[in-house]
């Protein structure tokens, strides 16, 4: 473990960040989170002690903000990261700049300890705007800090999700859940107390420095399995309709330009590639972490959703 105990977590607020900076306020770590809305994040600081959890206001096209947010800290984690690219918060904006940013300050502050969250799938090649986007970020960051660790998790799933609690939803009200491609693509979905937990070791292991982790939970599944796996779960019965790639693509290329888009075309073209872990590259068990199976989770959180269920709570076993 590290003797000094300061870090920065860019992007705290969000799903996987609430959950990264718990594990870090119960080990001690006095922890920034350097967000855009600092009020946001308010919810974060009964985490920890007085102090212990600061929110920090930090926009990433504002150098001098981040150099800010960096100053002091011994360490530094990166959880920003958008599923949608529009506007000003376009992929390379966020995922490319912004950690080229993040990095830049890093370096100029001495930090060495900086740990990414990237995505499975991140390949220069991918026919997904966000796959290269999240591969060009990985390069940009491993330039300035070859000693940096990223870590590429599959489909992550937990009480706040957006995966299995946007299909949970749709089951509510809908006799129809599409199956997109015919449902034939490859998941290995990963419980995001295990993220955040691969983070913290990520961050205090000395032998994972320079690392790419693939995080990929213990089962693989396609996605109809998936969805069959959800509904049992909530139990509603619903028709899984097959949906062609090209209705699919043309579906996402109209939906794209809602806020809070259902689909979009990009997202199309990541469904095209299996998201899982490629064999050989260290992941979990190189971190020293046991991942949970879906089975045990979903349960957990999606009690709500069940036609005669009850209110489920907020936290799932090893959740903060």
């Amino acid at each position: 473990m590290l003797s000094q105990r300061c870090v920065t977590v860019f992007g705290g607020s969000g799903f996987i960040g609430r959950y990264v900076v718990a594990r870090l306020a119960d080990l001690g770590w006095t922890v920034r989170v350097a967000v855009r809305r600092p009020g946001r994040a308010e919810f974060l600081k009964p985490l920890g002690d007085v102090a212990q959890v600061v929110p920090l206001r930090c926009n990433l096209t504002n150098d001098a903000e981040v150099r800010n947010a960096v100053a002091g800290s011994d360490a530094v984690i990166n959880l920003v990261g958008i599923l949608q690219s529009h506007g000003k918060q376009s992929f390379d904006a966020v995922h490319v700049e912004g950690t080229r940013s993040i990095a830049r300050a890093a370096a100029e502050a001495g930090i060495t300890r900086f740990v990414q969250i990237s995505a499975l799938g991140a390949s220069a090649d991918s026919s997904s705007d966000y796959a290269r986007s999240k591969a060009e970020a990985e390069q940009a960051l491993l330039e300035i800090i070859p000693e940096a660790v990223v870590l590429r998790p599959s489909v992550v799933f937990g009480p706040e999700d957006s995966f299995f609690n946007r299909f949970a939803s749709m089951a509510r009200f809908s006799l129809v859940l599409p199956l997109i491609g015919g449902g034939k693509t490859r998941f290995q979905p990963v419980y995001v107390g295990d993220v955040a937990d691969a983070v913290v070791a990520a961050l205090t292991r000395r032998d994972a420095a320079g690392k790419i982790y693939e995080l990929g939970g213990p089962k693989v599944y396609t996605f109809e399995e998936l969805m069959r796996l959800m509904l049992g779960v909530i139990e509603r019965r619903r028709c899984l309709v097959s949906l062609p790639w090209g209705l699919a693509s043309r579906m996402g290329a109209v939906f794209q330009a809602l806020p809070g888009a259902p689909l979009t075309r990009d997202q199309v073209e990541q469904l095209k590639s299996d998201n899982v872990v490629e064999e050989g590259r260290p992941g979990f068990a190189e971190l020293g972490i046991d991942p949970h199976t879906v089975e045990v989770i979903l349960p957990t959180y999606l009690d709500r959703y069940r036609r005669f269920g009850r209110a489920a709570g907020r936290l799932s076993p090893g959740g903060s």
